[in-house]
C-alpha cells in the first residue's frame, strides 16, 4: 500500500508517459501486467500506482522504492529492462524522475462537500 510521509526513508519514481490517443489503456494494462508479474518481485519495491489523464494522452506511474540503489538495481534487471523497452513501443515519450517527499497535507476526515461536487 502506498503510504506517503515526509519521515519515510524511500524514493518515489514519478514517470509520465505520453501516448497517442487511443493507446492509453493499452499502456495502463501493460504497466499493470509487468508491475504485477515482474516489478513487484524486485528487492526494495514498495508500491506502484498507475494514473491515466482525462484527455487520454498521458499515463503516470507513481512508484515507491526503499532506496535509489534498489530502483537502479531493478533497472539493471534484464527482464525489467526488456519489458521497459516494450513499454516504449506503446508510449511516444517517458519522463522518469526520482523524488523524495517534501510536504504533505490532507483532510483528517473525508466528508463530501455541501455542493455535491
Amino acid at each position: 500500500m502506498t503510504i506517503i510521509h515526509t519521515e519515510q526513508q524511500l524514493v518515489t519514481l514519478i514517470n509520465v508517459f505520453t501516448v497517442e490517443p487511443g493507446r492509453q489503456q493499452e499502456l495502463v494494462d501493460f504497466l499493470a501486467h509487468i508491475t504485477a508479474t515482474i516489478i513487484n518481485k524486485q528487492p526494495g519495491y514498495i508500491s506502484a500506482n498507475i494514473h491515466k489523464s482525462l484527455d487520454g494522452t498521458k499515463v503516470t506511474n507513481y512508484a515507491q522504492w526503499r532506496s535509489q540503489a534498489y530502483f537502479e538495481a531493478m533497472l539493471n534487471n534484464p527482464k525489467a529492462r526488456e519489458h521497459m523497452q516494450q513499454v516504449m513501443q506503446i508510449a511516444t515519450k517517458a519522463e522518469p524522475t526520482l523524488y523524495e517527499v517534501a510536504y504533505i497535507d490532507h483532510v483528517e476526515e473525508h466528508t463530501p462537500h455541501a455542493s455535491g461536487i
